[in-house]
């Protein structure tokens, strides 16, 4: 391997890795290898840009800490982590689809009961959900555990939230015999992806929004049935056209109703204008060798 040009190293370095002994991290390797000298090749990328380019990629991993994955904020953005997704959950139309589990969810979240109040006190319009699990022909799935986990009326989650040393606005649920599940909490927002690091110049570059439309993150999980990761976004949020992670699906945007405090199916359980929202989870069956 001695005098390679443009034209000759993309199988050099190929070839170097032809013992590799798991064919899958074969594939993958050289089909990066290909793409990436592919990309080189198509732009000409210059020294120069190399250099600036190594240099946000190693930016990009110094952000990251134990609560903090810049990468992932990268895959987001460059819609890789939606691909893979969509790749990995293929599903029929009437299926519940997925969307991207996002850095909020925690192992330790309180399992509630049936129509707990999880806002953990925090201030906003109180929400009512009632959510029911069911199969692809309509029956119900009881006993699936459901993780639910938001944001708050500023666009916080607990972990962000000054002086909150309880966990708020997550929980785990199981379904009952009818594959119903609910609870109370209060009214998501929308809230701004972190711009302060490599992913943020990125973003400004290109005139991106760093806005996430309000949502409200849902994960269901039993034996016999696929996983499904979603979120349900409120109809009138302004960001549903530009969220900058991809996540958005028309199947997965709700009505938030809004209701009177003496009007309404929960009329009388509070004492300022509420919402409603309601979902029927379909699951897909889980796939068997």
């Amino acid at each position: 391997m001695r005098d390679l040009t443009s034209d000759t190293i993309t199988e050099a370095v190929i070839s170097t890795m032809r013992d590799t002994k798991d064919p899958r991290v074969a594939e993958i390797l050289e089909s990066l290898v290909r793409h990436l000298h592919a990309f080189v090749r198509d732009v000409e990328l210059t020294e120069e840009e190399w250099a600036r380019g190594v240099d946000f990629l190693t930016r990009t991993g110094q952000m990251c800490t134990p609560t903090r994955q810049e990468f992932i904020l990268l895959s987001d953005v460059l819609g890789v982590t939606m691909l893979v997704d969509s790749l990995s959950n293929r599903r029929p139309s009437q299926a519940t689809q997925n969307s991207v589990l996002g850095p909020y969810f925690r192992e330790d979240r309180p399992r509630e009961a049936d129509a707990a109040d999880i806002s953990g006190g925090l201030p906003g319009t109180p929400l009512f959900f009632e959510g029911r699990v069911v199969d692809r022909e309509g029956a119900p799935v009881a006993g699936a555990a459901v993780d639910v986990w938001h944001s708050d009326s500023d666009g916080h989650y607990d972990v962000d939230v000054p002086g909150l040393d309880e966990p708020a606005m997550r929980a785990l649920f199981r379904t009952d015999e009818t594959g119903h599940f609910g609870f109370r909490s209060i009214r998501p927002s929308s809230y701004p992806i972190p711009g302060d690091g490599p992913v943020g110049e990125l973003m400004s570059a290109t005139s991106r929004s760093l806005m996430r439309p309000a949502h409200v993150h849902v994960m269901i999980e039993t034996p016999g049935f696929q996983r499904v990761t979603t979120m349900l976004f409120p109809s009138d949020d302004p960001h549903l056209d530009t969220d900058p992670v991809f996540g958005v699906r028309q199947s997965l945007i709700e009505r938030f109703d809004t209701y009177e405090a003496d009007a309404g199916p929960c009329r009388g359980m509070t004492e300022v204008p509420y919402i409603l929202l309601r979902r029927t989870f379909v699951l897909e069956p889980r796939v068997t060798d």
